[in-house]
């Protein structure tokens, strides 16, 4: 059974609460990483019970884990105009200059080690929130042909892969770096194939 990441309603005290523990994470990643995020420090740091942290949280992963996926839905909000090629290369172009920034690779780093320690259930519970907007970005182009495992393997995975192993230089032009106009050519073009039977869709 996947573990709870922060299953908690919003208003009032419960808010107030998540709020305050996700502060705390998000200034013990800024000091020291994610070492730094245990169940007590963040406790402390939050003025909260631990208890009341473990009973939603359970472990350090799943606070990492939820403070991530609320702030990428902040900061990377999913267009869905109806307009694929019009939606992906905003969101992209977000994304990658995001990422350009000093210390987010630092964050990205400390998510994926969490994903990592807290095995498949805390990375899908991470990822698939994302995904499923994503998806709705293809629904509204009613774009059947493509899928969200083709949005990670054809959008996802280039931008990411670039960050982590190169340390990342933003290029919304077709430089050196992932090219945001490349990456929503090959999506576009994969659809485009695929709606004449070219290739297999998953």
């Amino acid at each position: 059974m996947a573990q709870a990441t922060g299953e908690v309603r919003p208003g009032g005290r419960t808010a107030k609460t998540r709020d305050s523990v996700h502060e705390a994470v998000r200034e013990l990643m800024t000091e020291g990483g994610i070492s730094a995020v245990s169940i007590a420090t963040v406790a402390a740091r939050a003025g909260i019970h631990q208890a009341t942290i473990y009973r939603r949280w359970r472990t350090p992963e799943a606070l990492v884990l939820d403070v991530a996926a609320n702030d990428v839905a902040s900061a990377f909000p999913v267009p869905a105009s109806g307009d694929l090629a019009v939606d992906l290369t905003a969101y992209l172009e977000h994304l990658v200059e995001d990422l350009a920034r000093p210390g987010s690779l630092g964050f990205f780093r400390a998510i994926v080690a969490a994903a990592e320690a807290g095995g498949v259930d805390a990375a899908q519970q991470f990822s698939q929130p994302r995904l499923d907007q994503l998806q709705a970005m293809l629904d509204a182009d009613g774009a059947i042909e493509l899928s969200q495992v083709d949005v990670f393997e054809l959008v996802l995975a280039p931008v990411f892969s670039w960050a982590l192993l190169s340390g990342f230089n933003a290029d919304t032009s077709g430089g050196a770096g992932p090219s945001v106009a490349r990456i929503v050519d090959n999506v576009l073009a994969v659809r485009t194939h695929r709606q004449h039977g070219t290739i297999r869709s998953h």
